[in-house]
């Protein structure tokens, strides 16, 4: 099982975080690099001024669930596992690159690792490696993530039938929330809804997890806003309580200059691959929002991320090799 495939089935085979991060370790320092461990978890190596960055949290576990000729498939194998088995056969000792395998992406991570290898070091393009092979991500989609909890007194669900309800409030925030206009290139999701104590008691607290996205920042700010009041009208409906808490936020905007472009492009096109240029939330954001010119580079085929049907096409593997190199080549 050479190349990338070798390292894919061994990050696959430690669904622990840690353990992952350990196997890069090993695996950079047999590639004849010195790689460091960061204050947040990410591994790094190289002082080059074009960063190279794929992240290897996952949204599910890793796992290979299946497996044949043509596709692997299991939670993780694609996002962004393959990324980073890419990246690692990549990794050499090169004055012009800082490879950085970072943390924090997924979930409730606000972009962590990305972020915290920004501020900490001065780069002059910075690419990261993660989507599906022939995605150019241009620009970033920005984000929105809260957590809103309706409150009320709570009680018997008999003798205190009458008590103002957290429940009818939720329920009337989903109604509202769903009912958003969004565009193209919007999108409103709740992840989580939770709360309540009994099936015969009135919750006294119940809430939920919502992001708002949009690729246009002033569009993010307002789209944030307008949830804010759908919230805030949920709630005085139903006579109950409304505590909103921020989880994260993720910046919205562009930065890539058109030779950073240009190189992805031409790398793509060279291993037969048609270009598409996208918006997307990669680590790219971390490096748009501290105005170093960034993109998002896929290197994979595949599908169903975010699941446990999430699935890459063999192959495809070998060319985003390539292509990562031909990138690599011109950006020198």
């Amino acid at each position: 099982m050479p190349g990338p495939l070798a390292h894919l089935a061994a990050l696959l085979a430690r669904p622990d975080e840690a353990a992952r991060r350990d196997y890069l370790v090993e695996a950079l320092r047999e590639r004849g690099l010195e790689p460091q461990v960061d204050a947040v978890g990410n591994v790094v190596a190289g002082q080059g001024p074009v960063a190279l960055a794929a992240h290897y949290d996952t949204v599910l576990p890793p796992a290979l669930l299946a497996r044949d000729e043509a596709a692997w498939r299991g939670p993780g194998v694609g996002d962004n596992l393959s990324g980073v088995a890419v990246l690692l056969e990549r990794a050499t000792p090169d004055p012009r690159f800082t490879f950085a395998f970072t943390v924090g992406e997924e979930g409730l991570g606000n972009l962590k690792g990305a972020r915290h290898l920004v501020a900490s070091r001065r780069f002059s393009r910075f690419v990261a490696v993660d989507g599906y092979l022939g995605d150019l991500v241009t620009r970033a989609v920005g984000s929105l993530r809260l957590e809103a909890v309706f409150t009320g007194p709570g009680g018997h669900a008999w003798a205190k039938r009458r008590t103002p309800s957290p429940a009818r409030a939720l329920g009337r925030a989903l109604e509202l929330l769903f009912g958003l206009e969004l565009g193209d290139e919007e999108s409103l999701n709740v992840g989580r809804v939770f709360g309540g104590e009994a099936i015969n008691a009135v919750p006294r607290r119940m809430g939920l997890w919502l992001e708002v996205r949009s690729a246009d920042p002033a569009r993010l700010v307002a789209l944030a806003e307008e949830v804010r009041q759908r919230l805030m009208h949920a709630g005085a409906e139903a006579g109950v309580g409304l505590e909103l808490r921020p989880l994260g936020r993720r910046p919205a905007g562009a930065s890539a200059d058109p030779g950073l472009v240009a190189a992805a492009r031409a790398a793509l096109l060279e291993v037969g691959v048609e270009p598409r240029l996208a918006a997307a939330s990669t680590d790219a954001a971390a490096a748009v929002e501290a105005g170093v010119p960034a993109i998002g580079f896929g290197v994979y085929r595949g599908g169903g991320a975010h699941t446990e049907e999430e699935w890459v096409e063999v192959a495809s593997l070998d060319t985003g090799v390539r292509a990562l190199a031909g990138l690599m080549e011109r950006l020198s």
